[in-house]
């Protein structure tokens, strides 16, 4: 039945055909499938924020990163009283802030994985020299910052793979630049990740300790004005 009725079409279609030309219509043409359009794969854009600090109702700061396929920037908003804007800040990414009435500080690393402090000077974000002591190929992170006047700051993270813990990294501000200032580094491996101070003289450091492939054990660190312990 199905091959009788296809045979019937055909031949009913080619006197229609033949029609069609001797009056001058052209048979139309076949159609063409659109080529295929290339998807590719999509962009996301991921926004993060890691630290914030506040010196009064007014005045505040929130720092992180924004990253979109393989770029990536810093990204630090300002609180005025009213609304939070996005600063325009140093290449980078920050994980901590710390701000005092006269000025602030943003620490975290580069796309190069060295160390990256930034300060606000009042009016911009610029980057201050700060020391990358990591060696054969080894990596330097800054994840915490604190500050107590303009001539004392603690900035603090580790020297590692980015794998697991490494070696603890303690920074110090003078008031001209900042040094290393030598730090433990119990239990095989160590990561600072956050830092506080009340003085000059008096100061505390939290991360973790252990080996990278086992379990690891809170680490509490405590500057007397001479030495971390």
């Amino acid at each position: 039945m199905h091959a009788y009725i296809a045979g019937s079409v055909r031949l009913l279609a080619v006197p229609l055909l033949l029609a069609g030309v001797a009056a001058g219509i052209a048979p139309a043409a076949p159609a063409v499938a659109a080529p295929a359009k290339s998807v590719g794969t999509p962009t996301f854009v991921h926004n993060q924020l890691n630290g914030v600090a506040a010196t009064s109702a007014s005045s505040a700061w929130a720092v992180g990163s924004s990253t979109a396929g393989t770029s990536s920037k810093s990204l630090v908003l300002g609180w005025n009283g009213t609304a939070w804007k996005q600063v325009p800040s140093p290449s980078g990414f920050l994980s901590g802030v710390a701000a005092t009435s006269a000025s602030a500080w943003a620490v975290g690393y580069t796309s190069r994985v060295k160390t990256l402090v930034v300060r606000w000077n009042g009016t911009a974000w610029k980057q201050v020299p700060s020391p990358s002591p990591s060696s054969g190929g080894l990596a330097d992170f800054l994840f915490g910052v604190a500050a107590t006047s303009a001539s004392s700051a603690w900035a603090v993270g580790d020297i590692s793979c980015g794998c697991g813990p490494g070696i603890s990294l303690i920074l110090h501000w003078n008031g001209t630049a900042w040094t290393r200032v030598p730090s433990p580094t119990p239990g095989g491996g160590t990561i600072l990740r956050g830092v506080a101070a009340t003085s000059a003289t008096d100061a505390w450091a939290v991360g973790y300790s252990g080996s990278g492939i086992g379990p690891t054990k809170t680490l509490i660190l405590r500057w007397n004005g001479k030495t971390w312990n």
